[in-house]
């Protein structure tokens, strides 16, 4: 195989996992919607629900030719270790998020992991950035969703306490 091949090869498996790891947590996410979410209250700029899947779609592709572009540089440089493990974790929070949101229904809950999943994306930006400006700057947009994700989540969890 030519290091073309295996390059692209290597490109589509890392645009993969994120998208998989998408596909996954939207399984709690499309029963929900329509039986629990729908009726909620929700805040002015909530955008339509056709948004949301080919927003997170384009993310999930950012967010895996980020991490391609950093694990490049060398997966056994310790460096890289650390900003692949950070980009691990926030993939896994970012499917939790769904789970305890759309699953568990509880949006309190996911209002707080969704903090968590806030901090160690912007440690995985910033650790992407020092390694290649390149993949920090792809996952500055996903940053930026998580941030206004988190708006509509504390609107939707202030609008329906009780």
């Amino acid at each position: 195989m030519s290091d073309r091949s295996r390059n692209l090869l290597s490109l589509f498996a890392a645009i993969g996992i994120p998208l998989i790891v998408g596909g996954l947590s939207a399984v709690p996410t499309i029963s929900a919607v329509p039986t629990w979410y729908r009726p909620l209250k929700k805040p002015p700029w909530t955008p339509p629900d056709w948004v949301f899947g080919p927003v997170w779609n384009i993310l999930y592709a950012t967010m895996g030719t980020a991490m391609w572009l950093v694990w490049k540089l060398g997966p056994n440089r310790p460096q890289v270790r650390e900003a692949t493990g950070l980009f691990a974790a926030q993939l896994g929070l970012n499917a939790l998020w769904s789970l305890i949101f759309f699953g568990l229904r509880a949006p309190a809950a996911a209002l707080a992991e969704l903090i968590a999943l806030w901090a160690v994306l912007a440690a995985t930006v910033e650790r992407f950035y020092r390694l290649r400006p390149a993949a920090g700057l792809l996952l500055v947009p996903y940053l930026m969703w998580v941030t206004f994700a988190g708006t509509l989540n504390a609107g939707v969890w202030w609008l329906n306490r009780r």
